[in-house]
């Protein structure tokens, strides 16, 4: 076991370059295994949801070597059609090598996947649309299995199709875009998903021989081709890494510079951060986050791109505590992404939990509310400024993760953190960076 201990009141000053997308790295290794050749994949963080990802391949048969950020993958010749419940039941990404495995040898036994704990999570919309390929998919609710093959045994390739999403779905998006690159004929994927991490797995996997363009926003037609080749391929920024260090500087009352920072992506962040008092200064591909004289309250709503993302409202939770007056959040991505407000209520935050008076909440909320079994509170006013303090605290997702040390930094005393695994999920050295930056954190091993 691990736990974190922090020291708060550090003004958090200096220079720090934040890593390759989580979200991008994690994909880019599920497409690698659609080719038998190599793929190497440059400017990919260490983290240990990657480390999962690359256990998976090796079990499948691939060979993969890591070269400092750079990953090599080459999955020759697939060994076994089916992922091992205890290793995809630590990661939502597993759940994604059933197109490999499908396209490939044609049949996939893939688990329900893991992940973080925040909300049902189903992946109910991709099952649809690779049925509409012509997969036959069935789920055995007692082993937790998904048990894939084609329709007709004579059948040896998913067929195209044209798919409307119900709901924003971006892993689901990205899903069937590797299923549509090697079926037969045109795929067409309508409200699908925006976000740039999309975009970066269209790029990589053209230069692997795809034939994938997004003709509207929310439109991507794909043409099957019968083979993929090996490339080399390089991720951009983490944008959710460059978000966690702008509140940090602000709310520390620092000023903190970050490097290999895409800004384009960042227009719905940096608007509201200027709103709440923080100051911006952006130039190329450089940000600098500084705090000014005071921070205001704010009210927000999270959305898929181009919208406030749900990844940043935990993190913008923490700042708010530091506001003076009432700020408002509301989740309508993930139903259940409030587990840290606990926490941050024994550091001494003033956070209630409410529910707005939403029209056709079936259709507002971007989650099946079916599946909604227990009554989860979907948004929270904070009330601030708060003197926050030190605490035994325990993180329960990796943005909580974030959330929580950035707590510890902002409060009085010492505070210990429990669940650090979480957080290593999508942070590499996230402390020793920190550190870096005038914190004082000690991981200890117990």
């Amino acid at each position: 076991m691990e736990k974190l201990i922090v020291t708060g009141g550090k003004k958090l000053r200096g220079t720090v370059r934040v890593s390759g997308a989580k979200n991008v790295a994690l994909k880019a290794l599920v497409a690698a295994c659609l080719t038998d050749e190599a793929v190497i994949i440059n400017n990919v963080p260490l983290i240990s949801d990657l480390f999962v990802n690359i256990e998976i391949i090796k079990e499948l048969g691939g060979e993969v070597k890591i070269t400092d950020h750079t990953v090599s993958v080459c999955l020759k010749q697939i060994k076994t059609n089916k992922i091992l419940l205890e290793t995809a039941a630590r990661i939502r990404t597993s759940s994604m090598f059933l197109v490999p495995l499908l396209s490939r040898t044609g049949k996939a036994i893939v688990p329900n996947p893991g992940g973080c704990r925040i909300g049902a999570r189903p992946i109910d919309r991709t099952i649809k649309g690779l049925r509409k390929m012509g997969a036959s998919i069935v789920y055995n609710s007692s082993d937790g299995y998904f048990y894939s093959k084609f329709n007709k045994s004579s059948v040896q390739r998913l067929k195209g199709m044209e798919y409307s999403f119900e709901k924003n779905t971006h892993t689901g998006t990205e899903t069937l875009i590797l299923a549509g690159v090697l079926a037969l004929g045109k795929t067409v994927l309508k409200n699908a998903a925006e976000e740039p991490e999309v975009d970066e797995l269209i790029k990589l996997l053209n230069q692997m021989g795809a034939k994938i363009t997004r003709v509207n926003p929310r439109e991507i037609v794909i043409e099957g081709v019968e083979k993929l080749h090996g490339t080399t391929f390089s991720i951009g920024p983490d944008r959710n890494e460059i978000v966690t260090f702008g509140v940090a500087a602000v709310l520390t009352g620092g000023d903190i510079t970050v490097e290999n920072a895409d800004i384009p992506y960042l227009s719905d962040f940096i608007n509201m951060l200027e709103k709440a008092g923080g100051g911006v200064e952006y130039k190329d591909q450089t940000i600098r986050f500084y705090a000014k004289k005071a921070i205001y309250p704010t009210d927000i709503a999270t959305s898929s791109y181009p919208g406030f993302m749900t990844d940043w409202q935990a993190p913008w939770a923490i700042l708010m505590t530091q506001a003076k007056g009432k700020s408002t959040i509301h989740e309508t991505v993930y139903e259940n992404r409030f587990g840290y407000v606990s926490e941050l209520r024994k550091m001494g935050a003033h956070i209630d939990f409410f529910n707005p008076i939403v029209k056709n909440p079936r259709k507002f909320y971007n989650f099946n509310l079916e599946d909604n079994k227990i009554d989860y509170f979907h948004a929270v006013k904070i009330f601030g400024p708060s003197n926050l303090h030190n605490a035994v605290i325990e993180i329960s997702d990796l943005r909580a993760g974030a959330t929580l040390v950035l707590g510890a930094l902002c409060a009085s005393g010492t505070s210990i953190i429990f669940g650090v695994e979480h957080l290593d999920r999508g942070y590499e050295n996230f402390d020793k960076r920190l550190n870096k930056l005038g914190a004082q954190i000690e991981r200890v091993i117990e």
